[in-house]
């Protein structure tokens, strides 16, 4: 004769009953997996309603997913809906604490909208993971945000520090560009000057390292000079923001002379 089972035994049936129902299956694994892999091609390509459609889907499917929050950021920052995509990033963080790429975007957003210290520890957040594939993006970032504080010492080393962690990253010109900008609002033209020119020898198109390259000259009185420079700036690209700016400094040039 089988014995019935007890009180307690039933229960733990029951709780793990209760909480399989809970959990995803490999069935939402996968299809919440091909919903973020549609989702994030959408996101590449810029289409980010379309990208929402299908991560939204993703979440139904596993909404304990770090990435998948990470990737709701995104689409709702492409659109242009700020606080939708904080919340998203937000969500992120607290299912994975040291989610680096997610910080750094909340970063991005903070710094955006002129938040300099919670855009700084957001980055600060994204470095202290030890394995974070890129912290020269989170040390630019941050470097620039110290630049807007108008901390110029620190954002100078925050952009060294860059460098010195990742000498070979596409930023590397970017952030020459801006070790240049800080030095200019402090009026160390030649170092300013030298740090535009470094720029120019890792990528020679840009624009916009050469068009402060032209306004250092100016300021001191390299007349022929920066006119050399503003005239590269508009063979690179006369209709870009830069290759305007610099065209308006050209005719100044031609008044003066």
């Amino acid at each position: 004769m089988k014995e019935r089972a007890s009180a307690p035994s039933v229960l733990a049936m029951l709780l793990l009953l209760f909480f399989t129902g809970c959990l995803s299956t490999p069935y939402d694994h996968e299809r919440s997996r091909v919903h973020r892999d549609i989702g994030t091609a959408y996101i590449e390509s810029g289409q980010y309603n379309a990208a929402l459609k299908e991560l939204l889907q993703a979440e139904k499917h596993t909404p304990n997913e770090a990435q998948i929050h990470y990737f709701l950021g995104i689409a709702y920052y492409g659109k242009g809906m700020n606080d939708k995509a904080v919340e998203e990033f937000r969500k992120a963080v607290d299912l994975k604490p040291d989610y680096s790429e997610a910080h750094n975007y909340l970063g991005t957003i903070y710094l955006n909208d002129g938040q300099w210290d919670a855009a700084i520890d957001s980055f600060n957040r994204a470095l202290d993971n030890i394995i974070y594939d890129t912290p020269a993006l989170a040390l630019y970032n941050m470097g620039w945000a110290y630049h807007k504080k108008r901390d110029f010492a620190t954002a100078l080393k925050k952009y060294a520090e860059a460098v010195r962690r990742e000498p070979n990253s596409v930023l590397v010109p970017m952030i020459e560009k801006n070790m240049g900008l800080v030095n200019m609002d402090q009026g160390r033209l030649d170092e300013a000057i030298q740090h535009f020119k470094d720029a120019l020898k890792i990528a020679p198109d840009f624009a916009e390292a050469q068009y402060w390259l032209g306004e250092c000259y100016l300021k001191q009185q390299r007349t022929d000079e920066a006119r050399t420079a503003f005239q590269a700036v508009v063979k690179s690209g006369p209709e870009s923001r830069f290759g305007v700016m610099a065209q308006t400094k050209l005719i100044e040039l031609k008044r003066v002379k």
